[in-house]
């Protein structure tokens, strides 16, 4: 990879125990090219897996309480960034957002992980966590589907497809993916924004204006912006105005 290149960087949401580590080493499997150099950062928080070591360039990230501490993995190819699955995943992904443009980085793709034994088990109870995991997800995996009747499966995804939701649904069948390359391709299908380049502004009728432009002055003038991101809205009091489920009252 050159200097000037920059690696191709996935970001993996989804619950402690619903098989991410397994899938990152089978996507990495089924994806790696000769002489390529991967590296896999897991949170600090999480417990050691049986697939840890099947993960190339293993290390460890540290959540603060509002930020994430972790090296940037130098001369790498590509990047997969596990989040804590016991932690909030809306605070996980802006505090990513942030540490991603310290770096000067975008991802090629956020990958949900559903495990879909605890999700249907605690339904509709944990609706309201996957539904925030899905709004930031190019790519939505189903794993863990033994035992959970195919109608729930299905009614799952028909409740994000009704909303029209623009990312993948995948179904994992034995810890594996049909088509990594698919996963993994570097094309963004997620609903939101927050990852998107902040030097264009979105007008109500879609189209762009790049900050870069003329028009700059005329278009501050008139109040446009890149809206906030429903998810990252705060009341007064600082609290998320959307409020999700705490997962871990659903966890063994």
């Amino acid at each position: 990879m050159t200097a000037e290149s920059k690696p191709l960087v996935y970001l993996i949401l989804g619950s402690a125990g619903s098989g991410r580590r397994e899938l990152v080493a089978d996507l990495i499997d089924g994806s790696r090219e000769p002489g390529e150099r991967t590296v896999v950062l897991i949170s600090e928080g999480e417990s050691a897996s049986e697939a840890d070591s099947r993960l190339p360039g293993l290390a460890s990230w540290k959540w603060t309480g509002d930020a994430i501490r972790a090296d940037w993995p130098r001369d790498s190819d590509r990047v997969f960034f596990v989040t804590d699955g016991r932690l909030d995943p809306v605070d996980q992904v802006e505090a990513f957002r942030d540490w991603m443009r310290t770096a000067g980085q975008t991802p090629a793709r956020v990958l949900c992980v559903v495990d879909c034994g605890l999700a249907s088990r605690n339904h509709p109870a944990l609706l309201g966590w996957y539904e925030a995991c899905v709004h930031f997800s190019d790519v939505v995996l189903l794993n863990r589907r033994e035992g959970v009747e195919n109608k729930w499966v299905s009614d799952f995804r028909a409740h994000f497809e009704k909303q029209f939701m623009p990312c993948l649904f995948e179904n994992v069948r034995k810890g594996r993916v049909a088509n990594p390359a698919l996963v993994l391709s570097p094309e963004a299908r997620r609903m939101s924004q927050v990852f998107d380049d902040e030097t264009a502004l979105v007008l109500p009728n879609g189209a762009e204006i790049s900050l870069d432009s003329e028009d700059d002055d005329d278009a501050a003038a008139e109040g446009e912006s890149n809206p906030e991101d429903p998810y990252f809205v705060r009341d007064a009091a600082g609290r998320r105005s959307r409020r999700i489920p705490d997962i871990t009252r659903f966890m063994a």
